[in-house]
């Protein structure tokens, strides 16, 4: 019988809500399948309700209670740092995991593990979302210092990621060992449900075929970009609409003059309330194809919850959002740009490519598994 690890993961966990939560409860139901003892600590506060952009950081659903999640770190907090770090040197875990996606949080896991390291027994690893943020700011680059220096090791997400590690290490003399491996699959969505039965839950139009845009909205994720290719003269005459599911994180009033200005009422469903995980697979389920027209990434979850339900994508090329969907065969990889969006959303239904890249997307997604990333960890940390 191999040895049962202690593992403590540090980032967003429930009663928080949102993508980065459901990766870490993810990942830590994977190491528990696999025996070992795993405990998340997440946040008390995670930032500053002036800093939050949405309507609420917290989840409506009820608690996980397969998990063992500790409420206890303030990411403002430079005392409840020590506090925390002072209390994980002393549990003395085999393996910490850090899911790091914007400077802001340098500070506070930074701090936090470099007072677990000095027990000289844990390993710290960081699973890399961004590097470098989409959104800059002044002091961007200290912070990212900072962290780095933290860790023992990296798990990049994405080829772009890794890059940007390697440069930044190179620049600063930071050599800290790093591995690729994808983001996993999100499966923890429920089972795809049949289209029309998608469709009426959501009180959509049956007859009509549906694109769906899906996430958090923000500028660098390209909103703006669909909703003008969806104006192109060449898609009025298709029965499709577009779903808007999110929530917005950015002012919407250039998005919502966008629709008018164009005549897209008609046309664009706009879901704009936060999208509680049970009711995901509803608009996965009820559309036809998933849009990602960013405008910068490095890769997206988005892209791993359309392969769990089988869907076809169309993405920007920009950072690594195009190195887990094959140009052509699962999707269409095309430039930022609204007429190249309109042309592989024309394509897509002209040549009835649903069917096909679906088939495709349900081989390719077998790349993207949960215990792939632990081995990555797993190998990183020894």
């Amino acid at each position: 019988m191999p040895h049962q690890r202690k593992v403590v993961l540090i980032g967003s966990a429930y009663p928080l809500r949102g993508g980065l939560a459901a990766f870490n409860e993810r990942l830590a139901r994977e190491y528990l399948n696999r025996g070992d003892d795993v405990t998340i600590y997440t946040f008390t506060l995670q930032y500053p309700g002036i800093l939050f952009p949405g309507k609420t950081q917290y989840s409506s659903d009820p608690p996980p209670k397969d998990l063992d999640i500790k409420v206890k770190i303030n990411s403002i907090n430079p005392f409840n740092w020590w506090k925390t770090g002072k209390e994980l040197k002393k549990l003395k875990p085999d393996l910490v995991i850090v899911k790091f996606w914007m400077p802001f949080m340098s500070p506070c896991f930074g701090t936090i593990c470099r007072i677990i390291r000095n027990n000289k027994r844990t390993k710290v690893v960081s699973i890399l979302d961004n590097l470098i943020p989409h959104e800059k700011h002044p002091g961007d680059k200290l912070l990212i210092k900072y962290f780095v220096k933290s860790m023992d090791g990296f798990v990049a997400m994405s080829h772009s990621v890794e890059n940007d590690l390697m440069h930044f290490s190179d620049r600063y003399k930071l050599q800290k060992p790093v591995l690729f491996s994808p983001h996993p699959l999100y499966d923890n969505f429920g089972d795809p449900i049949a289209k029309n039965v998608a469709k009426q839950h959501l009180n959509l139009d049956p007859d009509v075929n549906y694109i769906l845009f899906f996430g958090f909205i923000r500028d660098y994720k390209g909103l703006d970009l669909l909703l003008k290719a969806f104006a192109d003269e060449r898609l009025r005459n298709y029965p499709v609409k577009l779903l808007v599911a999110g929530e917005f994180y950015t002012d919407t009033k250039p998005y919502l003059d966008i629709i008018e200005k164009e005549g897209l009422k008609d046309r664009v469903i706009m879901s704009n309330d936060f999208i509680p995980d049970g009711e995901v697979a509803n608009y996965f389920s009820a559309c036809d194809l998933v849009v990602q027209p960013y405008k910068n990434a490095t890769q997206s979850g988005v892209s791993q919850i359309a392969y769990h339900f089988n869907k076809p994508m169309i993405l920007t090329d920009v950072g690594g959002l195009s190195e887990t969907v094959p140009h052509g065969k699962v999707g269409y990889v095309v430039k930022p740009d609204e007429t190249e969006i309109a042309s592989a959303i024309l394509n897509f239904y002209e040549n009835r490519m649903e069917e096909a890249f679906s088939q495709n997307a349900a081989i390719e997604k077998l790349r993207y598994s949960w215990g792939k990333m632990v081995e990555a960890i797993d190998k990183l940390a020894k």
